[in-house]
């Protein structure tokens, strides 16, 4: 399914807002409601990402078609990622150890700025690096 990039980078947006909630509050159960929105289109697909329905319902209609679109299968792959992060950070509040959520939580949300701010989804060069090297790896 491809995506319209606009409404990955709102998601990204979003998600920028949520993880500097969680490093500012310190609370884990905020970490672990963004894990859920991560874990949702990366285990279910893009279509199930609650931002992106968000995007979807109320921003597309009032843009214009997508100049282009893109491919699901990294940005899914960076939900992936996110879930990971995420899930680490609120296991890091919630059991007391708040370094390990901060460390978690400022890596993720550095992902996510990079991608609301410019464009560069680092999740989706990371895919592209796994594809590249798995493809290096088969026989010609």
């Amino acid at each position: 399914m491809p995506l319209d990039p606009r409404g990955v980078r709102f998601a990204a947006a979003v998600t920028t807002v949520v993880l500097a909630l969680v490093l500012i509050t310190g609370s884990g159960w905020l970490a672990l409601a963004q894990a859920v929105v991560f874990a949702l289109p990366a285990v279910f697909g893009m279509r199930w990402s609650p931002y992106g329905a968000l995007f979807r319902l109320a921003v597309r209609p009032r843009l214009g078609p997508p100049a282009e679109t893109e491919d699901a299968a990294p940005v899914r792959f960076s939900q992936t990622v996110g879930l990971v992060f995420t899930v680490v950070a609120a296991a890091g509040y919630l059991a007391g150890v708040p370094a390990l959520g901060i460390v978690a939580t400022a890596f993720a949300l550095l992902a996510a700025f990079l991608n609301a701010a410019f464009g560069f989804c680092l999740g989706c060069e990371v895919y592209g690096l796994v594809t590249r090297f798995r493809a290096a790896g088969r026989p010609a």
